[in-house]
C-alpha cells in the first residue's frame, strides 16, 4: 500500500520551492515510460555492461519504489528494455531510472512505469548478474542512498533525504 500522493500531485518545480534542501540531479536524463511523473524509495544497483541483478530486483515485489540503476553513464549497451520493465511494472515499482542507456524505447513508451535514462542502445546487456545493489550512488552532483525519495517529472529528477516526509499534495 502506497503512503505517498499520487505522483501527478507532486510537481518537482513546486517540492523544490517548498522544501529548499531538496538535491537536483543534474544528469541529462531523458524520459522514455509511459508515467511522465513518479516518486518512491530508491533502491539502487551499481553494474556496467550486465543487468542479471536489475533483472532480479524487478522480479520482486517493488511496493512502489524506484530503481536506480548506475550504469557509469555508459551507452554502449542497454542495461533496461521492454522486457525488465513490463516485470518491473508487474511487480508494482514506480519508476526505474537509468545512469546509462535503454532500449526498446518505443515498448517503454507504452508500459505504465517511470522510466528515464541518459540515452538509447540496441545492444543487449549480459545477464551473468555481477554488480552490486543497495549502495549510495553519485551522479549528477548528488549521492542516491537506498531508502532516500526519489521524485522524476518532465522538470527534472530530485532526491529528498532520509526521513523526508512530502506534503499530502504539493499544489497549493
Amino acid at each position: 500500500m502506497r503512503t505517498l500522493p499520487l505522483a501527478d500531485e507532486l510537481a518537482t518545480a513546486d517540492l523544490l520551492d517548498q522544501h529548499g534542501a531538496l538535491e537536483v540531479c543534474r544528469a541529462p536524463f531523458r524520459r522514455y515510460g509511459g508515467r511522465p511523473a513518479f516518486h518512491g524509495p530508491l533502491a539502487t544497483v551499481r553494474c556496467r555492461g550486465d543487468n542479471g541483478l536489475v533483472k532480479r530486483l524487478v522480479s520482486e515485489p517493488g511496493h512502489g519504489r524506484v530503481l536506480f540503476v548506475d550504469g557509469g553513464g555508459a551507452l554502449d549497451v542497454a542495461l533496461v528494455g521492454d522486457n525488465v520493465a513490463e516485470a518491473a511494472s508487474a511487480h508494482d515499482w514506480a519508476g526505474i531510472v537509468v545512469h546509462g542507456a535503454v532500449r526498446d524505447s518505443r515498448r517503454l513508451a507504452g508500459i505504465d512505469l517511470g522510466v528515464i535514462a541518459l540515452g538509447t542502445d540496441p545492444r543487449r546487456p549480459s545477464h551473468r548478474g555481477e554488480g552490486e545493489t543497495d549502495v549510495p550512488i553519485r551522479c549528477g552532483g548528488t549521492v542516491l542512498r537506498p531508502g532516500a525519495l526519489l521524485f522524476a517529472d518532465e522538470d527534472g529528477v530530485l532526491v529528498a533525504p532520509l526521513g523526508f516526509s512530502p506534503p499530502s499534495t504539493a499544489r497549493p
